[in-house]
């Protein structure tokens, strides 16, 4: 009875924050929320590639990658995405999640240090809590305060970072950063989940938008963003590879992704390669939101120095969140409220997503909707 009352009490508590989650299916409103930035999960070719290559695969994968899970495919698609990644070895995960967690969780050791953005991702911190090492935080996209820390830090130093980061949509300061980590041998780990497919060559992310790949350790690349499918891997070295296949428990211990999720993945790259103007196409309905924005509602609302598809409005307070987000709602948009503690007290946020197939004038009518608050 005692377990009964306190989660029943805990869940009461959220409500009357004004922070309550609960699970909803919203139909006929206009995507404003999802990322699917390029419209890859909508793509009616895409889906019939997909189709096509796996009618003669198994349901399943069978087990984990180290007893009957392995194929013949997975392996083709890894070296696959080496090649487009322009490094030597990749490796497959179920999603960005369980990539972070392998990847914190098994390569810094007792004695280490992690230095992490405090906005980083909850799955960057949780890995970090698995690893034996010493953790410090350091400010976002603060160089400066990055630069002391280093300075205290022992072992081999590690340092987490988004390229793109997903409350705010702004990109952290690769090329700047990659400078400082070389005068103290620390070693990058880089998110790249908001970036994957949307930037640089091959879609492969910030980093090989500014060429700057080479000089990271280990890359993250979500596939459930803006490729539209599911899953993820870790783009380094052969070493990097092999020695995650040995001691990374979320590799070890979990099945591998079916046949589906592996011909997805490979199909959503071959496609989005067919049609990298996808990139420029959504680049445009950013500059075109932010020019609406700047004209119309500047003076209403504080939002966040994004040149992403991610754009975020602060409208401080979970109950004012809320209430923007019905508004847009019985305007017809789907734009989700973004509540603490997710983000910190004071910053609550309407983050609204924009994609290809956001008409101009969807657009437009958005901005006006905004305006009238």
């Amino acid at each position: 009875m005692y377990l009964h009352e306190r989660l029943a009490n805990e869940l009461q508590k959220r409500k009357e924050s004004k922070n309550y989650r609960q699970l909803s299916v919203k139909s006929g409103l206009l995507d404003f929320t999802s990322n699917d930035y390029l419209g890859l999960a909508h793509n009616q070719e895409l889906k019939d590639n997909i189709h096509n290559t796996d009618k003669e695969l198994l349901n399943g994968s069978g087990g984990s990658r180290l007893l009957s899970g392995n194929t013949l495919q997975i392996e083709q698609t890894e070296a696959y995405l080496a090649q487009l990644f322009e490094c030597e070895s990749t490796l497959v995960f179920q999603s960005g999640y369980m990539a972070n967690l392998a990847l914190f969780s098994t390569l810094p050791q007792r004695g280490d240090t992690v230095l992490y953005d405090e906005l980083s991702h909850a799955c960057i911190k949780d890995g970090i809590r698995l690893s034996l090492a010493t953790k410090y935080s350091f400010r976002h996209n603060d160089l400066d305060d990055l630069s002391q820390k280093l300075k205290k830090s022992s072992g081999q130093v590690f340092i987490a970072v988004e390229s793109v980061y997903s409350m705010d949509g702004d990109h952290c300061s690769l090329k700047d950063l990659v400078a400082l980590a070389g005068n103290y041998d620390a070693k990058i780990i880089l998110d790249e989940a908001h970036a994957t497919g949307l930037m640089g060559k091959h879609g492969g992310g910030l980093s090989m938008l500014l060429e700057q790949h080479t000089n990271i350790l280990a890359r993250v690349y979500t596939f459930g963003k803006a490729m539209g499918v599911h899953g993820a891997a870790i783009a380094g070295s052969s070493l990097l590879k092999e020695y995650l296949v040995n001691y990374a428990r979320p590799f070890i211990y979990t099945t591998a992704p079916s046949p589906h999720a592996v011909s997805a993945i490979d199909e959503s790259f071959r496609y989005l390669n067919r049609n990298i103007h996808l990139q420029t196409q959504i680049s445009k309905k950013i500059q075109l939101f932010k020019e609406l924005f700047k004209q119309k509602c500047d003076d209403k609302f504080t939002s966040t120095s994004s040149q992403h598809a991610i754009q975020a409005l602060i409208v401080p307070g979970n109950e004012n969140a809320i209430k923007t987000s019905i508004h847009l709602a019985n305007k017809g948009f789907d734009v989700r409220p973004i509540l603490s503690p997710t983000v910190k007290k004071g910053s609550e946020r309407i983050r609204i997503c924009l994609h290809t197939y956001n008409s101009s004038e969807d657009i437009s009518r958005l901005i006006d909707s905004l305006a009238d608050l």
